[in-house]
Parts: C-alpha cells; sequence; structure tokens
C-alpha cells in the first residue's frame, strides 16, 4: 500500500511529540516533575495525536507540549488555554507553573503571572529561574521592596550571578539607597575586575553622595578599561568642577568634545568655563559652534541662550529664548529660562506671563510657581502669592522650599503663628527636616517665644550636630540674655570653627566676650564681623558698643551712626546712644 500524505504527516507529528516528550522527561526530572505511572505512548489518528489509557500526569505533558508548540508560534492565548488544562491535571508540577507565568509575563498580565510563578516557589523554592521571574514581576509591578528581597534570595543561591547583581543594584539606585548599591557594585568589582560599568557606577553614586575621592577613583578606573566612555568622561568633568578644579575639567571637557563633537551639553560647559578663566576666544569658539549646530529659534539654540544668561548678557539671552518659545511653545526648559532672563532684567509683568505659561506637567512647573509667587510677594500681593503656593503644595506635598517661601510671605506679614502653622505641615511630610525645624525655631523666636526657639535648635543638633547656624543661634541667645555665658561661648566657638568666613558668627563670638566683660576680645572679634558684613547695623552697633565701652568715643560715634543709616531695628535707642556719645564729645571725653 502506498503511502499517503496524511500517513507522512502522521509519522512527522508522533516523531515531533516523542522527541519533545524526551526533551521534556529529562527537563521535568531536574524541576521535580511527577512521572506518568503507566508507560503509556502516543499514538497517531487521521485526527491528530491520540493518548489511549493515558493517566492525569501523561495527560498534562501532552497539554503541555501543545502548548509550547503554540507558544513558540506567538500563539500565546492558545498557550495560557492548554497550560491551564495541564495545571489541573498535575497540580503538583512547578514546571508547569513556571511556564504559565513566563507566557503570562510574555502578553503583559503581570499580576497573575506572579500567582503562578509565586505557586513555582512554593513548591520549589531552589529553583533560580522561577525567583528570577517572580522577581522580574515584583519589579514590573512596581513592588521593588519584594523584587529587592527575592534579587537577594537568588543572590545566596547564585552568587556570581552577575545579572542579577546588576539589576538588584539598579533598583536600589532607584530607591536612592546608595549605600546598599555600592556594596553591591563591591562585590561585582572584586568577582569582575574588568566590568566598566560596575566601576562607572561606583563613580557616578559615590559623586552624588559628595565622596568626591572614591568617586573619581572609580570614573578613573572605568576610563582606563574604556577610554571613550562618555558618561564617565561627563561626570569625571562635572567632579572637577564640583571640587573647584576647573583646568582639570577643561582638560577633560576638551577631550570628550574631541570624541564626540556634537555633544553640545560640553560645549556649553567649556564655554562657561573658558568665561571663568578669562579665556574669551576659546569661550566665543564654542559658542559659534554651538550656533552653528542649529539655527536661532531651533531648540539646540537652548544652550547658548543660557550662557548669555549666566554672563548676564541677559538681552542675548532673552533673544535666543524668545525665539525658540515662538517656535516651539511646549518647551518648558527654555520659558522657564526665559522667564528668568525677564526677572534678572526686572521686568516683572514679562517673567509672570512665561513662568504662568508652563504647564503643571512640566518638570519646571513647581519652580516656576516658587517664581511666581516671589515676584508677587515683591508687588506686596500677598494674598495672590500665597493662593499660587497653597496650589502647588496641594500638587507637590513633598517640596520643602514651597513650605518654606509660603511661611515666609506670612513672616513677612509679621502673621508668625500663621508661618508656623505652614512649617509645622511641611514637617508631617518630612519630620527629620532640618531647615524646616531651624525655620520654626526662628519663628519660635520672631513670636517672642526664645524657650520654644531654643527647643527647635536643639533638635537639629539631634540630627546635625555639627549643623552651625544652630550652634550660633542657641549660643547668640544666652549671649543676648547675658546667661550661660560659658555654654554660649563654647557653642559659638564650635559653630566658628565650622563656618570661619560667617560674619554673623564671628558677631556672636565678639557679642559673648562683650557679655563677659572681656572688652579686648569683643573688639577684636567685632572688627572682623564688621569686616566680614560691613553693611550689617547689629554688628556695626555692637562694635560702637564695645568702643564705647573702651572711651573710644569717636569710632563709637562712627559705627553707631553708620547703624542708623542701615536702618536698625530699634532706631529710638541707638539714637539715644548717639546722642550720649555726642555729649561726651561735647564735654571733651
Amino acid at each position: 500500500m502506498k503511502e499517503t500524505i496524511l500517513s507522512k504527516q502522521l509519522k512527522l507529528n508522533h516523531l515531533l511529540v516523542f522527541i519533545l516528550f524526551l526533551g521534556l522527561m529529562a527537563g521535568c526530572s531536574q524541576l521535580g516533575l511527577t512521572k506518568p505511572q503507566k508507560g503509556r505512548v502516543a499514538v497517531p489518528t487521521e485526527k491528530g495525536i491520540s493518548y489511549e489509557g493515558k493517566d492525569d500526569v501523561q495527560a498534562a505533558y501532552s497539554d503541555f507540549l501543545i502548548a509550547s508548540l503554540a507558544a513558540a508560534q506567538g500563539n500565546y492565548e492558545e498557550a495560557r488555554t492548554n497550560l491551564l488544562g495541564a495545571i489541573k491535571k498535575d497540580p503538583e508540577s512547578p514546571y508547569l507553573y513556571l511556564k504559565m507565568a513566563t507566557v503570562l509575563r510574555q502578553i503583559k498580565k503581570y499580576k497573575e503571572a506572579l500567582v503562578y510563578v509565586t505557586k513555582c516557589v512554593g513548591l520549589a523554592p531552589e529553583n533560580v529561574k522561577a525567583r528570577i521571574l517572580l522577581a522580574d514581576l515584583y519589579s514590573l509591578t512596581g513592588n521593588d521592596d519584594l523584587a529587592i528581597e527575592q534579587y537577594r534570595k537568588v543572590l545566596g543561591l547564585d552568587p556570581k550571578n552577575r545579572r542579577i547583581r546588576l539589576l538588584l543594584t539598579t533598583i536600589l539606585i532607584r530607591k536612592e539607597l546608595l549605600p546598599k548599591a555600592l556594596e553591591q557594585l563591591e562585590i561585582l568589582t572584586k568577582q569582575n575586575p574588568e566590568l566598566i560599568i560596575a566601576h562607572y557606577y561606583q563613580g557616578r553614586i559615590n559623586l552624588e553622595m559628595g565622596r568626591y575621592k572614591k568617586a573619581e577613583e572609580a570614573l578613573l578606573k572605568a576610563l582606563e578599561l574604556n577610554k571613550t566612555l562618555e558618561p564617565a568622561l561627563f561626570d569625571l568633568g562635572t567632579l572637577y568642577q564640583v571640587t573647584d578644579r576647573p583646568e582639570k575639567a577643561v582638560k577633560i571637557y576638551e577631550r570628550l568634545v574631541k570624541i564626540f563633537p556634537d555633544n553640545m551639553a560640553t560645549k556649553e560647559r567649556l564655554a562657561n568655563l573658558y568665561l571663568k578663566l578669562g579665556l574669551k576666544e576659546k569661550a566665543e569658539k564654542q559658542m559659534e559652534a554651538i550656533k552653528g549646530h542649529s539655527k536661532p529659534g531651533e531648540p539646540g539654540r537652548q544652550a547658548l541662550g543660557l550662557i548669555y544668561l549666566r554672563q548676564g548678557r541677559i538681552d542675548e539671552s532673552i533673544n535666543e529664548l524668545n525665539l525658540i518659545v515662538s517656535a516651539w511653545p511646549a518647551d518648558h526648559k527654555s520659558r522657564y529660562y526665559l522667564a528668568t532672563a525677564y526677572e534678572e532684567k526686572g521686568d516683572t509683568e514679562k517673567a509672570l506671563e512665561h513662568f504662568g505659561l508652563i504647564k503643571p506637567e512640566s518638570k519646571y512647573y513647581i519652580n516656576a510657581q516658587m517664581h511666581i509667587a516671589h515676584l508677587l510677594g515683591i508687588q506686596k500681593k500677598y494674598g495672590e502669592a500665597i493662593e499660587v503656593l497653597e496650589k502647588a503644595i496641594s500638587e507637590e506635598k513633598g517640596r520643602n522650599e514651597l513650605y518654606l517661601i509660603l511661611s515666609s510671605i506670612y513672616e513677612t506679614k509679621e502673621d508668625y503663628g500663621k508661618a508656623r502653622e505652614v512649617i509645622k505641615e511641611g514637617l508631617k511630610q518630612d519630620e527629620k527636616n532640618i531647615e524646616l525645624i531651624f525655620r520654626m525655631g526662628v519663628l519660635f523666636d520672631k513670636g517672642g517665644d526664645r524657650a520654644s526657639c531654643i527647643e527647635q535648635m536643639r533638635r537639629v543638633l539631634e540630627i546635625d550636630p555639627d549643623h552651625a547656624d544652630s550652634l550660633n543661634y542657641i549660643g547668640y541667645s544666652y549671649a543676648e540674655e547675658g546667661i550661660r555665658l560659658d555654654e554660649a561661648l563654647e557653642l559659638i566657638k564650635r559653630a566658628i570653627k565650622l563656618k570661619p568666613d560667617s560674619g554673623y558668627i564671628m558677631d556672636s563670638l565678639g557679642w559673648v566676650y562683650y557679655q563677659k566683660g572681656l572688652y579686648s576680645e569683643a573688639a577684636t572679634h567685632l572688627e572682623k564681623a564688621a569686616k566680614l558684613n560691613e553693611d550689617d547695623p547689629t554688628i556695626n552697633e555692637h562694635l560702637g558698643d564695645v568702643y564705647f565701652k573702651t572711651k573710644r568715643y569717636k569710632d563709637a560715634l562712627k559705627h553707631y551712626e553708620k547703624a542708623l543709616s542701615l536702618k536698625p531695628a530699634d532706631e529710638k535707642k541707638l539714637k539715644a546712644k548717639i546722642t550720649e556719645v555726642r555729649q561726651l564729645l561735647k564735654h571733651g571725653n
């Protein structure tokens, strides 16, 4: 009898199923699949494959094979249907749950996939692939903490899995758990000394954390392994800028633009650095390169507008940025800096117009609202400014600056109680925010409650023992009242070590010596304070007081009169001092 096309196809199907079945049996035995109790084989029929006398486990294999063929052809819904049948027949097979989760992930049904892969992990807790998929699905559904937990478990089973350690590091960076990310990168660089990305991220994270020496070491190592790594060169240049090494930054940026001549961000930085170093010709060359890269009104000219703004060439900056926003109204960055340029120029109405055109979905929106509130405050339109800031806070409660600016408006109105209420709301969002706690202390002081002020300053010091302004505030408060002067002296000495160039802290130190009757030491420090902040009325009055005590009446009068010209808090008291000194000088003292 001649072999028909159908019989040939049936034999082919039979062979294919048999091969797949053998492969599956080998894999399933390792994963703990239950083996069939009866060794029935598939038989071909004119309708396809038939399994006579098969048990549930063997039937599950049948469904699995069909599902695998469907998945391989991209028919995921068919694969899903057959896998459901397989799982119903063999509910103790971890491999079937893993396969189902994999198919569901492919069609982006992540939450459903989580159910199946969780069941797989429960049945086979040592299965690395299942735990990796579980972690991946947690990450895809936004459950970073659970993803971190699972990636750590995978690494417990497979400590040298580079991909998983990199994924873990990425999530830790995303969650801003930078020290923990560095721990993982340290392991990666030990296991893989030539892994460029690990060295680069070590540098990047240390740069973010202000650990500049370690950042430099890591970035230089990344560049040793790949001399043309663009982000490493850019970050190294950034590092040299923030550590005030402009010449080194220039060398790195010059190297970067030589390799990547179209990197306009680097050309912008180079132009600014050349100007800072007095290299105007080189700066102009970079600016011409930026001009040549795009036409007026194109977004590429934004960098030029920003350079002009930083140089104080306000009209040129406005011209460039105006052309861009006219052609590209949705370019919020250009509009934000255009508004800033108008603000710098003193054109408040134009600044308000452009800040007001920045949409809520823009990342510049909240900053624009702060500028609007500031400008309205200058115009003494306090009600409008308050309304703008309250709306901004309702949209982004986590921005501490919004609470600080809003409280400052109430402070300007001398409504200290309302100002404190605003700060209190901010502290509900971030109870350990030093700026907010410090401001609360200042507001208590301005409201006449010095004890509560000092309490807030001590709260700051619990969080940051080296907070110079809080140390100074407590010390000066004691000096003003003439109490606990030894403690005040120690606190202010600590503050001046932290901020040796602060005229205000130097004034506090001189004032403590004054209150202790040590007028020579007081004069030395108050004279330094007056040089550091020569236009401060309080410092000039204090210096006048110490000169008065040491009978240097002409010097005392000079500083009293200067203090009076600077609008002191208590003019009446100062005028009385001036009258007294003039009387003494009149009588030959």
